[in-house]
């Protein structure tokens, strides 16, 4: 795990500082974070910069409209941050408070992931520590890390296959009535559950579901020789044909190969 940020632009580090000074120095957080690209040395001048500022649930509770507010100006006057926003096309800051309570919430049947995982491996595995001032982040790392509790994930493998095969199951009838694009979205979702109960059966949390698809499968998972297979699920030659179905197949038998149910391990 990357312990010192690697920022793409100078503006990007100097805007990073400020801001977690900001926080640091003035309110009760718990700790400031950089996340995603910037955190893991993968940004470019037009990335936005991607920051977590945790606080204790009590006290987000009580301080959150007062600090939103803080923030709207501080991050409209500041001159570094606007500085920052002249490094890149889409460099801004995208800054997001979290009481890191991570929860599972009741998933539409329909529609692909949740980001239960994506938010705990973002915040704890995968993020830069700016500023801490308490031990609030070391007892979430303790509780979440490596990976969270052998029952949860129990619980958490069955109900994400059962997604999967829904929307997998489900791609035929669209087929039938000729209802191509919507047979695709079940598909594009179906796969993107197959990477999530891939994480889960693998024990490992993932970065994103719709990008870094290679670097996860390579350095996450080690699994090379899988990601040459989930790019030739979308090579589609006759969208308007069974191709779809072809497709639907070849995630079902990848999902048993790689993220099968516990009694078939």
């Amino acid at each position: 795990m990357q312990i010192k940020a690697t920022y793409p632009t100078q503006a990007h580090a100097d805007a990073a500082e400020t801001i977690a000074a900001f926080w640091a120095d003035s309110y009760p957080i718990e700790a400031v974070l950089l996340v995603n690209s910037c955190a893991r040395g993968k940004a470019t001048a037009d990335s936005c910069l991607d920051m977590n500022v945790l606080a204790r649930p009590e006290v987000l509770r009580t301080e959150l409209i007062a600090w939103e507010s803080a923030w709207e100006d501080f991050n409209h006057t500041n001159p570094l941050i606007q500085k920052l926003k002249t490094a890149g096309r889409y460099s801004v800051v995208h800054l997001d408070f979290t009481a890191g309570v991570f929860e599972t919430t009741e998933q539409d049947e329909a529609a692909g992931p949740d980001d239960f995982e994506l938010g705990i491996g973002n915040l704890l595995a995968y993020s830069v520590v700016l500023r801490q001032k308490g031990d609030y982040l070391d007892q979430l790392k303790v509780q979440w890390l490596p990976f969270y509790s052998e029952a949860l994930r129990q619980q958490r493998l069955p109900q994400v296959r059962f997604f999967c095969l829904n929307n997998l199951h489900h791609i035929p009838l669209f087929i039938e009535r000729g209802l191509y694009f919507q047979a695709f979205d079940r598909l594009y979702n179906a796969y993107q559950e197959f990477l999530q109960a891939l994480f889960i059966s693998r024990r490992t949390y993932p970065i994103a579901y719709n990008k870094w698809i290679q670097e996860q499968m390579e350095e996450l998972l080690h699994l090379p020789e899988l990601y040459e297979q989930i790019v030739s699920l979308f090579e589609i030659r006759n969208f308007e044909s069974e191709e779809i179905l072809d497709k639907a197949q070849q995630v079902e038998h990848l999902l048993d190969e790689y993220a099968p149910a516990e009694g078939m391990l």
